[in-house]
């Protein structure tokens, strides 16, 4: 069973989502909180497997509960999904550097949305592809954080294919095909990847592939008006 963590103000669309999650065999709510730091104490408690949380609450908002999840180590295999009104640039880059494995817009339909828990609950990242062009936007006027190079130096060539391919949102097994590779050795790469690149999920993986240079976005064109199957990013080997 994917066990659930509700977090959101607003009883009502705590009441939708939880209705939707109880129609599902594989997913059970364990608790919700109405602001974040209630969401704290049900995620210490219940230890879930996703923590879906609102980004505008009283007391501790999303982004902070986020963060102080992803510093506990207690907390390590919760998986937190940012659902919010807002596609805004900042909320996206604070919510995935806080240590969210997704973020999807509250507009999603009921079949994404499910699928999104699940994905979640592997410990992939998962993003709205509006958002994903709005992280991939930011990085092509962006100049390179240097200080994220940290770490790069270690990754095999290998590795560093698999991390750019986690960034264009390519999942174990599109990798494993694109790698010509086991969907097994594909996720070896990438988790040897993330330990070296001290990267807590695949969503601050992506951050730090665009943030180091190693991936660096197409500058001709529009990112997210690229015809399907064409990579957005070029990966930069050493």
């Amino acid at each position: 069973m994917i066990r659930v963590l509700l977090v959101d103000d607003q009883p009502l669309i705590r009441s939708g989502f939880r209705a939707l999650l109880d129609l599902e065999d594989d997913i059970e709510v364990v608790a919700e909180a109405a602001d974040g730091k209630e969401g704290l104490a049900q995620a210490r408690e219940h230890l879930p497997d996703v923590a879906l949380i609102d980004i505008q609450m009283p007391v501790i908002d999303g982004i902070e509960t986020t963060r102080r999840i992803a510093a506990d180590p207690t907390l390590a295999r919760v998986h937190v999904v940012i659902l919010t009104n807002y596609g805004l640039d900042e909320y996206v880059f604070n919510a995935l550097r806080a240590g969210a494995a997704g973020f999807l817009v509250k507009d999603i339909v009921p079949e994404d949305f499910l699928h999104a828990v699940r994905v979640a609950a592997r410990g992939d990242a998962l993003l709205a592809p509006s958002i994903t062009r709005k992280l991939i936007n930011r990085y092509v006027t962006q100049p390179l954080n240097t200080g994220a190079e940290t770490g790069l130096d270690e990754l095999t060539n290998r590795e560093r294919e698999a991390v750019v391919l986690v960034a264009q949102g390519l999942s174990n097994d599109q990798i494993a095909d694109r790698m010509v590779i086991s969907p097994m050795t594909a996720k070896t790469h990438i988790n040897r990847a993330m330990t070296k690149l001290h990267a807590r999920d695949r969503a601050q993986l992506v951050v730090l592939a665009y943030e180091s240079g190693l991936v660096t976005p197409r500058n001709s064109g529009h990112p997210g008006a690229q015809p399907a199957g064409r990579p957005v990013g070029q990966v930069r080997y050493r």
